[in-house]
């Protein structure tokens, strides 16, 4: 079985994103207009930051130029994050989304929308809210063979509970300091 170039490039850049401590989710060379690009998307568990990315954008350049595999023609090497409604194709992605709101097609048919709450190697459990606000939140666990497609949602509105509860934490401090 032959190897196409982007098993090459994967199998090359793959060490260099795990001795930074992050995945390589992907790897894809395009043609736009007449120069080639070469678009690495890399991940990591609380997500990568730009010093990341640049220190990862060098030493994949530096690997690719020591190689032959993007050829003697012109490229242009993009490195970055995953996009904020990323598909969740892998066990890890789920992991990563833990509180997220997200949507899944099932593959019986139909969708689901709900928080994750915990995930495995196996399946998700989620949060589904109440139809219209009215009722309490219920909990459904979705084995991964049950989902066709999912997708993180964006939530303009969401009110981040860590933040909150620093918040309370500071107000209690304060409230405690003033009564000594």
């Amino acid at each position: 079985m032959s190897t196409t170039l982007n098993d090459r490039l994967h199998e090359l850049l793959e060490p260099l994103a795990a001795k930074a401590g992050a995945d390589l989710e992907e790897v894809k060379v395009a043609r736009i207009g007449g120069s080639r690009v070469l678009e690495v998307v890399v991940d990591a568990d609380g997500g990568v930051d730009l010093d990341t990315v640049a220190e990862l954008s060098r030493e994949f350049g530096e690997a690719l130029d020591a190689t032959d595999l993007m050829g003697e023609s012109e490229y242009r090497l993009e490195v970055g994050s995953p996009g904020a409604e990323r598909l969740l194709t892998q066990p890890r992605h789920w992991r990563r989304a833990a509180t997220r709101l997200v949507k899944a097609q099932l593959t019986a048919g139909g969708e689901v929308t709900g928080r994750v709450l915990e995930s495995d190697d196996e399946g998700v459990l989620l949060e589904i809210p109440p139809v219209k606000g009215r009722g309490k939140a219920t909990e459904r666990r979705l084995a991964f063979t049950e989902i066709g497609k999912a997708r993180v949602q964006v939530e303009f509105n969401r009110k981040d509970s860590a933040a909150e509860e620093e918040i309370v934490d500071d107000i209690e401090l304060d409230d405690a300091s003033d009564e000594a």
